[in-house]
């Protein structure tokens, strides 16, 4: 396994595994928690894993949860592409209202940490896309938050027509940036 930490964000990491390619296909070990905590410095206890699967041009995010419900995600892309942001809503931080677009793939097998703090949302650049992520603490609704993806302040690039986007009727409520005080 390989870490790459983020560039732009502080605590954010890339994580490169280990591919074992032959005549039968391919083998991976896609979390371990002794290397996972020793390559970077998260002990993170994961308990929760959930998978979506979605059509090109569909858009999920900006969430994140509040409080003691905060979670930190370690997500990946089993089949298709996606372009995967965190933003990060830590006030105290040097990369705050920071965004990293990452690109996460089946051929790619990149999986990318991102800790509490952080709002998260990713686009599917493929005609198919499923998406699996862990959690480290559950989820409750009284805590789902979020910003809107067409945010002018963030003003982040998804890469397909905003015309052309799938969005949830959810998702196109939540609320610009500077309009609300959820931060961290």
């Amino acid at each position: 396994m390989n870490i790459i930490p983020s560039s732009n964000l502080e605590g954010c990491i890339v994580i490169k595994p280990n591919v074992y390619n032959d005549n039968r296909g391919y083998f991976f070990e896609s979390f371990n928690q002794k290397t996972f905590t020793a390559l970077t410095g998260h002990s993170v206890s994961f308990v929760q894993d959930n998978e979506s699967f979605s059509k090109k041009g569909t858009l999920r995010g900006l969430h994140f949860q509040t409080g003691e419900y905060a979670q930190a995600k370690l997500v990946r892309v089993v089949r298709g592409e996606v372009l995967d942001y965190a933003v990060d809503l830590r006030r105290s931080s040097p990369t705050y209202k920071k965004y990293q677009p990452v690109l996460l793939s089946e051929s790619n097998r990149h999986q990318f940490f991102i800790p509490r703090g952080f709002a998260h949302g990713f686009v599917v650049l493929s005609d198919e896309a499923v998406f699996q992520y862990k959690c480290d603490n559950y989820y409750n609704k009284q805590s789902e938050a979020g910003i809107n993806f067409a945010d002018p302040t963030l003003n982040i690039d998804w890469k397909i027509d905003v015309n052309e986007l799938i969005v949830s009727d959810k998702d196109k409520e939540l609320p610009f940036f500077n309009e609300s005080d959820f931060y961290f």
